[in-house]
């Protein structure tokens, strides 16, 4: 059996205008890609980023979903459910 994304419903955001890592202007550092978590609308740079302030937002505050907002992409990720569930349409 496949593992399923069970927090599709907590989806309240998916789209921002922001297109920095806020976490990282502030600590004036750079990042490789950016996640918007789709509960809260926290835009964090990647896993491939050295500062990773996606997944500290995750750690933070337990909202489990976020999505790709680099252009072209729109892959979502669950962090609780360890799985991607699919894409988010633009």
């Amino acid at each position: 059996m496949a593992n399923a994304c069970t927090h599709l419903d907590q989806i309240k955001i998916t789209h921002t205008k922001i297109h920095v890592c806020e976490d990282c202007v502030k600590i004036g550092d750079t990042w490789v890609h950016l996640r918007l978590c789709l509960e809260c609308g926290h835009v964090g740079c990647c896993d491939s980023s050295k500062n990773k302030h996606a997944t500290k937002h995750y750690h933070k505050t337990q909202h489990p979903l976020m999505r790709s907002i680099e252009p072209g992409e729109a892959w979502m990720w669950c962090y609780v459910d360890n799985v991607s569930p699919g894409e988010l349409p633009d």
